[in-house]
């Protein structure tokens, strides 16, 4: 029988390494990469509605966004109807910086997944991936 205490250990041991691998070549962080994602795939936004998505404090997307904004990544527009509101907008080198950030390490992820895996391998893999989708959809456990 499959302990999912063991199965969990050791499918974080596995991952481990190869996230290092994946994400070795990444200029900024982690946080700030979900940020620029997450305004790409929604279009602007406010620091509010970022730091729910981002699960993370209002004060803490506030100084993430202005490090994003002295980068040129992200630009801040006042509300032209509410002054006290402001959009977070991804700026041109935004959407350049995220695409060189979400490539990182794919090319090295590719070439060993053509040179080390089997067929049958490859399609085992294939057949992984909605299943790790699975464990970290929130809308799945429900």
């Amino acid at each position: 029988m499959v302990s999912e205490q063991s199965t969990a250990q050791e499918l974080r041991e596995a991952l481990r390494p190869l996230w290092r691998r994946l994400v070795a070549d990444r200029t900024i962080s982690l946080g700030k990469v979900g940020i620029l994602a997450y305004l790409s795939k929604h279009g602007p936004t406010t620091a509010s509605t970022l730091a729910t998505a981002e699960k993370v404090s209002p004060q803490a997307i506030t100084v993430t966004v202005r490090e994003l904004e002295s980068l040129g990544l992200v630009a801040r527009t006042p509300d032209e109807t509410d002054r006290r509101r402001t959009w977070i907008a991804l700026t041109d080198e935004g959407y350049t910086k995220l695409a060189q950030e979400r490539s990182s390490g794919v090319d090295w992820l590719k070439n060993a997944i053509t040179e080390r895996l089997t067929d049958d391998e490859k399609k085992t893999l294939d057949s992984v991936i909605p299943l790790l989708h699975k464990l970290v959809n929130d809308e799945s456990a429900k």
